[in-house]
């Protein structure tokens, strides 16, 4: 990515044909799509990249199961195409995993839950040649044949023995399932699926920035032709000039509007709902798949293997309160540990967790108390009268989606002739972790982990890894990730701070949370590492260890849920 003083020079100094609001996985979406059609593009984030939602997802590009309980036959269409085509594009990163649902006692699978799976392969296979193709975009105007991805074609869904779903699902062995059900879905590393394709949108021209918080529109004659920013490291205020702008900031698309708002409608009320995940080290839950969790209230959770560890979610509760940063409740930990427990037949506790992190879904709420449901997790375009577009709602599978809605909306306004192209656009380069140069003191395991992170780039790291033997070693022992990662993440991606990298560049405080408290000396060397990219003294590093310590307690990072 470009440096970030380099961007914050053009934002400030150049006019744009869109800015961007928002450094998730919709708003990078945005960027790369109107880039990529020959827009020139503004992204500002207020925080860091992904800090929001787009970093505490369930790690699952799917068509959502729980989507088909509700009949919600169109989401999950979508979803399950978008999957198709994220493998084709991003294959290092999204990733198939087969899925079990156990049955015991002798009895047969839910017959209900197969009844769903049938049609989830039935959405998920096409009949005719060329239809998925019609479904990612419209036909080119120029007669070219758009050509259905062909990189992954998971196998239907099909029962099991028992011994099978133990094979699977190690876990289960001492209940002794008597067989299940064997499904696929994909699996992603969410922060660093926006890191790609926000590095994507750059290489087609667009300008980002984090920590750039958008202070109110800038608007001419009733039209929004910019963004009022501050740069909150600086202090800098500064406009943002563009005639268009686009409102990608998940749950807070409603507080971003123009000075007089003439209709309500022309913006989105959300009603955020929290979702906890914790993880386990993989020996206290061994995972080889996936498993489907049942919850006494009718609900599952996930259990999935993720980065070497066991990750279980998620929950779905109404939360009111800020949403800078959220942090998982007792109520919800207690939750997923009781249905853990009584699904595995395990008697794990607070204290074997490894980690644990809670987000927010960006709901849509129609703000009709009659209605029943009024909740909608679809993606909804709004436009206000002074031209801003806003995008919300959706989930991780479908952002290209989203991002596409949005564009097309500004390519109709503008009468141009520019069709999406994401859907052959590749995120990143894969590399063969076998071709990766190998480095004095870099551990076997972390090349194929780089691999999968970085792709081609992890040629990059390894450069930096050679730069000095420490930067060589893993953070944390037992895990792949490797110091010269915190490196790279503040040479290369505007890392700014300690959480961005133990955070989002890597996982690490949600893997190993105990490992990373900021009064040990993981941190410390994370630290120190960083601190000679960016200029930091003892003075410094001792402020950032206690900044860490601050935001790793409001995120709950430390292991210490709020009531």
């Amino acid at each position: 990515m470009l440096d970030r003083a380099t961007a914050l020079r053009s934002l400030a100094a150049d006019r744009f044909d869109v800015v961007v609001v928002g450094g998730g996985i919709t708003g990078a979406g945005v960027a790369l799509d109107a880039a990529s059609r020959g827009y020139s593009v503004a992204l500002v984030e207020k925080a860091d990249y992904a800090s929001g939602t787009s970093s505490r997802s369930s790690k699952l590009v799917h068509g959502g199961l729980r989507y088909l309980q509700n009949f919600d036959l169109g989401l999950v269409r979508e979803a399950l195409v978008e999957r198709q085509l994220m493998v084709a594009l991003a294959p290092h990163l999204v990733t198939p995993l087969p899925l079990v649902i156990a049955a015991f006692d002798g009895k047969a699978p839910d017959r209900v839950m197969g009844a769903g799976l049938n049609l989830y392969d039935v959405m998920t296979f096409e009949r005719r040649p060329g239809r998925l193709a019609r479904r990612l975009g419209r036909p080119g105007r120029g007669g070219e044949a758009l050509q259905a991805p062909s990189s992954w074609s998971p196998d239907r869904h099909r029962s099991i023995s028992g011994e099978e779903v133990v094979d699977h699902v190690p876990a289960l062995g001492p209940r002794e399932p008597t067989g299940g059900y064997l499904f696929y879905d994909c699996q992603t590393d969410d922060s660093r699926l926006v890191l790609t394709v926000l590095g994507e949108a750059e290489r087609y021209g667009a300008v980002c920035a984090n920590r750039v918080e958008v202070l109110e529109l800038v608007e001419e004659g009733g039209r929004a032709v910019g963004v009022r920013c501050r740069d909150t490291v600086g202090g800098d205020a500064f406009d943002v000039l563009a005639d268009n702008v686009v409102n990608a900031t998940g749950v807070w698309a409603d507080r971003l509007r123009p000075e007089e708002l003439h209709d309500e409608a022309e913006v989105p009320r959300i009603s955020p709902s929290r979702g906890t995940h914790v993880t386990f080290r993989h020996e206290d839950i061994p995972l080889v798949s996936g498993a489907i969790v049942p919850v006494g209230d009718g609900r599952f959770l996930f259990a999935l293997p993720w980065l070497g560890r066991t990750l279980i979610g998620t929950t779905d509760v109404d939360y009111e309160g800020e949403l800078d940063h959220i942090a998982p409740s007792e109520d919800d930990i207690e939750y997923i540990l009781e249905a853990t427990n009584a699904f595995f037949g395990t008697d794990l506790g607070a204290g074997d967790l490894t980690g644990a992190y809670a987000g927010v879904r960006p709901l849509i709420s129609t703000g009709d108390p009659r209605k029943s449901v009024d909740i909608s997790r679809k993606a909804e375009l709004y436009e206000t009268s002074s031209g801003m577009v806003t995008i919300t709602g959706g989930k991780l599978t479908t952002w290209r989606r989203m991002a596409k809605m949005t564009v097309d909306r500004l390519v109709e306004r503008d009468a141009l002739d520019a069709p999406c192209r994401t859907h052959e656009i590749p995120l990143g380069q894969v590399v063969d972790p076998a071709e990766l140069p190998r480095v004095e003191g870099v551990p076997e395991e972390s090349y194929a982990a780089l691999a999968a992170r970085y792709g081609h780039t992890a040629h990059e790291v390894l450069a930096v890894a050679a730069e000095r033997g420490e930067l060589a070693q893993p953070i944390v022992g037992g895990l792949p990730d490797l110091l010269a990662e915190a490196v790279h993440a503040a040479r290369a991606e505007q890392a700014g701070s300690l959480g961005d990298v133990l955070l989002r560049r890597t996982r690490l405080a949600l893997l190993a949370a105990r490992e990373v408290d900021a009064a040990g000396a993981a941190a410390e060397r994370v630290a120190r590492a960083v601190a000679v990219e960016l200029g930091w003294d003892d003075a410094r590093i001792a402020a950032e260890l206690r900044a860490w310590a601050d935001e790793a307690a409001l995120e709950g990072v430390g292991l210490q849920p709020t009531p």
